[in-house]
C-alpha cells in the first residue's frame, strides 16, 4: 500500500468514525436534554402538589377558625338569653377541637409570617373561650363580662381577616384584594 492509498484509507476511516461519533454525541445530548426536561417537569409537579397541600391547609384553617368563632358567638348569645347552653356548648367544643387539630397541622406547614398571625389568633381564641366558659360556669375573673367577650369576638373576626389576607398573599392570590 502506498502513502496515497494509506492516506485515503485513514481519511475514510476518520470520516466514518467522525460520522458515527457525531450521531452518538447528538443522541447523548438529546438524552440529557430529555432527562433535564423530565426533572424540570417533576420539580414543577412537586411544587404544584406542595402548593395545593398548603392551599388545602389554609382553607381548613380558615374554615375551622370561622366555625370556632361562630360557635363562640352562638355560645355568647345563648348565655345572654339564659338558655340551656348544653347544645351550644357541644357545638363549641366540637368546633374548638376541630380548630385545634387543624391548627396543629398548620403549625407544621405554614410559613412563619402566617404562623405568627395564626398563633396570635389561636391565643386570642383561647382567651375568649376561657372567658365564655367562666361566665357560663358562674366563676368570672376580673374583666370577664358578656360585653368583654362580645368585643373580643369582634376583634377576633378582624384577626381572622388579617390572617386570611396573609394566607392569600402567600398563595399569590392577593391581587383579588387590590380593588377593595
Amino acid at each position: 500500500m502506498d502513502d496515497g492509498s494509506m492516506t485515503a484509507f485513514l481519511a475514510a476511516v476518520i470520516g466514518v468514525v467522525g460520522t458515527l461519533m457525531s450521531a452518538l454525541l447528538t443522541q447523548r445530548a438529546a438524552d440529557r436534554s430529555r432527562q433535564r426536561e423530565r426533572e424540570r417537569a417533576e420539580r414543577v409537579r412537586e411544587w404544584r402538589d406542595e402548593a395545593q397541600e398548603l392551599r388545602s391547609c389554609y382553607v381548613a384553617l380558615n374554615t375551622s377558625a370561622r366555625q370556632y368563632l361562630a360557635a363562640l358567638t352562638d355560645h355568647l348569645h345563648a348565655l345572654s338569653r339564659d338558655e340551656d347552653p348544653r347544645s351550644v356548648r357541644q357545638r363549641l367544643t366540637e368546633a374548638r377541637d376541630q380548630y385545634r387539630d387543624v391548627y396543629a397541622e398548620a403549625q407544621m406547614r405554614v410559613p412563619e409570617g402566617v404562623l405568627e398571625l395564626a398563633g396570635d389568633l389561636n391565643h386570642d381564641l383561647g382567651v375568649v373561650y376561657g372567658m365564655a366558659r367562666r361566665l357560663e360556669d358562674g366563676v368570672p375573673r376580673a374583666g370577664d363580662s358578656s360585653a368583654a367577650v362580645h368585643g373580643s369576638i369582634d376583634g377576633l373576626w378582624g384577626g381572622l381577616r388579617e390572617m386570611r389576607r396573609a394566607m392569600r398573599a402567600d398563595l399569590g392570590e392577593s391581587r383579588a384584594d387590590l380593588g377593595r
